[in-house]
């Protein structure tokens, strides 16, 4: 029970910190010159918040903001008298960490029953997850070989990347007699930038972090922008003059969504139309300039109050 908790504890924890970030991820998303492959990247950020409990100490980071209103960083780890690894402890209900003695013993009954409830719903959504996993692989179990990679199934509704370490590409096979030069190009792209693995995390961090709202609209968010983000990549490849084109065999296309799989239609269709349809090649110095900031955002909120 005492390992539980002190888990809990630094979850809830890093689920507060995940929050902040992600809102101001999300306020950056707003800004539409972004393009949506960067945004996808940003994401990163509250996901590995999610995830990691420890960071590097930096003055420069957000946290030392916060820290002077109502969070503490607690020292894990002194590489060097300049490189130390912290956790931020926003509940600071603790007087000692490592193992954490409570400030009260009513905090400590709350964090008990908290981790119970905690591991249980988490739990359930890892079995709900699997149960989902073993039903999408029997869907396509039945799918008939066409050439290389690429599958017909006649019981999908949209082309989606099937699968981690061999990928398929899973077609309906009402698209046999239709050119899939565009679709087949839009999943091999999922498959080029593990877009299935990247789907796979995602949903096992929040999965830890059920009790955080923001986590799952994080979540949602971030599948959306892989989906642009992976248009745009198609786009670098095939040049602006082909847009209309990819943007018209998109909307031919019947939408469907899956957990475990790269769909072609996994996003809002207007979204995506407006992104193809305004979408536009960077420039070197553009991307310098982006490459730039999104290093400078992710070592601002990353790093803990130093």
């Amino acid at each position: 029970m005492g390992m539980l908790q002190e888990i809990f504890y630094w979850i809830f924890n890093m689920s507060i910190v995940t929050a902040i970030i992600g809102i101001l991820i999300m306020l950056i998303r707003l800004v539409k010159k972004i393009p949506r492959r960067f945004m996808a990247v940003l994401w990163m950020i509250p996901f590995l918040r999610m995830a990691v409990p420890f960071g590097l100490n930096s003055p420069y980071s957000l946290m030392s903001v916060l820290s002077k209103i109502s969070t503490k960083t607690v020292d894990v780890y002194h590489l060097t008298d300049d490189a130390v690894f912290s956790t931020t402890n926003c509940v600071m209900a603790a007087d000692t960490y490592f193992p954490i003695t409570y400030k009260a013993n009513v905090l400590e009954n709350i964090f008990n029953v908290a981790s119970v409830i905690w591991i249980i719903v988490f739990l359930a959504i890892l079995l709900m997850l699997t149960v989902i996993y073993y039903i999408t692989l029997n869907e396509i179990k039945d799918a008939a070989h066409l050439r290389d990679n690429i599958y017909l199934s006649g019981k999908l509704m949209s082309p989606a990347v099937y699968g981690i370490i061999k990928p398929k590409i899973i077609l309906p096979e009402s698209y046999k007699d239709r050119d899939m030069e565009l679709i087949i190009l839009h999943e091999k792209m999922h498959i080029c930038s593990g877009d299935n693995l990247k789907r796979l995390l995602a949903f096992f961090i929040v999965a830890a972090h059920w009790f955080n709202p923001f986590c799952w609209l994080f979540l949602k968010l971030f599948l959306a922008d892989l989906e642009l983000s992976c248009d745009e990549r198609v786009l670098i490849k095939l040049g602006d003059r082909r847009a209309k084109e990819y943007a018209l065999s998109l909307l031919e296309s019947k939408q469907g969504a899956t957990v475990f799989a790269s769909s072609f239609g996994g996003a809002k269709i207007r979204m995506r139309i407006e992104n193809i349809l305004s979408f536009k090649k960077m420039t070197w110095f553009s991307l310098a300039v982006f490459v730039a900031l999104i290093g400078i955002i992710f070592f601002v909120l990353l790093t803990n109050a130093g």
